[in-house]
């Protein structure tokens, strides 16, 4: 081999040594970052999950203050950023500056793995503020320091408490556009509130700060550090839910979304016990019941391979085709759930003073039952001996509903007779046997009276 060939030689044999050196770097390279996704999975996976949401009065700072927790978050590796406008994502809302929808965000603490929702405010849309704090395992109640306690405020904490959410944190917003001893009496206020609600009105943590000011990066010590400190608050004051993961699968149904090419994503919260990737399910509700199955389950984007009491998920369901969900159904473990258009309740009837009616409630009493996702006409059955209820009553009473729903016993509710007045609140307390009552207008379509002229 002369030298010119053994020169050659060399330099391939250089080049595929360096190649395989290039191999074996990249492949370690691999396998450090497989490691690393690996225990990111596994530490998130030991995280429990808590289902939080902002409430309070229209234009407090509720969005700003959801984009401006994954901002902060999102420095820490903890969240993705998600802005205002991604959040008020419909053009109704932003043509009117409002929140009308609920909206899901993900994000983490240290310590917690947090599924919120941003409730609106706006008195028009308070049926889904309704289904929004039906998933929470607590609330951060958004009060603007500018304006302090406002209409929407006292009902978004009374329906908190009527739904059975009992951990408040407040959170007072635009501290920076006030003084100090503006901030100093709204903070009186709210906590003269939180008592008159039956919330612990001492102990309720309240954190001043200024959400815009952490979206901006501007005065971190009302910005940054508010939001920081509010997220520490949460995991710390908020105690861990109990899950009942051993009961059969249930899942109301808060929307279903059309994925091209795949079907129907049913998205909600998880109620009760487990699902897992092709487990049969029913949908029912309304007096229907449609029999599927399983086919992807989703936690915020992310696939997984089963999801439990708590979890705030997307689930593709088999063979469903775009109108045969409707909001307020159920998904179920087969055969796990009952229907039934009759139910007894005890129920509690709102004073004026505390957002309800004037004049007393009759049996024949016909208005629209908010509960989880579902929103249903009912009829009020009074007994005989009470004849009438007054604000501020408790009674027992039987309710009919316009279609046979599923309830479980311990199911909160509320009964809404305007956009801004809810005349009563309760708890079902047992699941009665269909009743098979007609009322015209109201289970059974009216008849229309044909009057003939006769003709001169």
């Amino acid at each position: 081999m002369n030298c010119l060939t053994r020169l050659a030689f060399n330099n391939v044999k250089s080049s595929s040594n360096l190649l395989n050196i290039e191999k074996k770097i990249n492949l370690i390279k691999n396998v450090q970052f497989l490691k690393f996704s690996i225990l990111s999975v596994l530490n998130s996976s030991t995280k429990e999950n808590i289902n939080i949401g902002t409430i309070g009065h229209i234009d407090h700072g509720k969005t700003t203050l959801t984009a401006a927790i994954t901002k902060i978050l999102s420095e820490k590796k903890l969240a993705n950023f998600v802005s205002y406008d991604k959040i008020d994502s419909a053009p109704e809302e932003k043509r009117r500056g409002i929140t009308i929808n609920l909206m899901h965000v993900g994000y983490s603490t240290d310590k917690r793995n947090y599924a919120h929702v941003d409730c609106p405010g706006h008195a028009d849309f308070i049926k889904n503020m309704i289904t929004g704090t039906s998933q929470m395992d607590a609330a951060i109640l958004v009060i603007a320091a500018t304006d302090g306690v406002m209409p929407q405020t006292k009902e978004h904490l009374a329906l908190a408490k009527a739904i059975g959410v009992k951990h408040i944190v407040v959170y007072i917003n635009k501290a920076d556009l006030a003084d100090n001893e503006m901030v100093d009496l709204v903070e009186m206020e709210i906590r003269e509130l939180l008592g008159t609600y039956g919330y612990d009105s001492e102990q309720t943590p309240i954190i001043c700060g200024s959400a815009l000011a952490a979206l901006e990066d501007k005065n971190e010590k009302l910005g940054k550090e508010s939001i920081l400190k509010l997220m520490d608050t949460v995991d710390n004051y908020v105690p861990s839910p109990e899950r009942d993961i051993k009961s059969p699968f249930l899942f109301p149904i808060e929307k279903a979304v059309t994925v091209p090419g795949r079907g129907q994503v049913l998205v909600g919260t998880v109620t009760r016990g487990k699902l897992k990737k092709g487990d049969p399910m029913e949908i029912v509700g309304f007096g229907e019941t449609i029999k599927t199955a399983a086919t992807e389950i989703h936690v915020f984007k992310n696939s997984v391979s089963e999801c439990s009491a708590g979890e705030h998920v997307g689930i593709l369901a088999r063979g469903i085709k775009p109108g045969m969900i409707k909001r307020g159904m159920m998904a179920a473990q087969p055969n796990s759930t009952v229907q039934s258009n009759f139910i007894e309740a005890s129920i509690y009837v709102l004073k004026k003073d505390e957002g309800g009616r004037k004049k007393p409630i009759i049996s024949g009493y016909i208005q629209p039952l908010l509960t989880k996702t579902c929103s249903i006409d009912c009829n009020l059955k009074i007994p005989e001996d009470r004849g009438m209820l007054l604000g501020g009553e408790h009674a027992t009473i039987n309710i009919l509903l316009k279609s046979p729903m599923t309830f479980l016993e311990g199911d909160r509710f509320t009964i809404r007779e305007t956009l801004t007045l809810t005349s009563c609140t309760g708890v079902v307390t047992k699941i009665l046997p269909d009743s098979n009552e007609k009322i015209s207008g109201f289970n059974v379509q009216a008849t229309k009276k044909v009057v003939y002229k006769n003709k001169k």
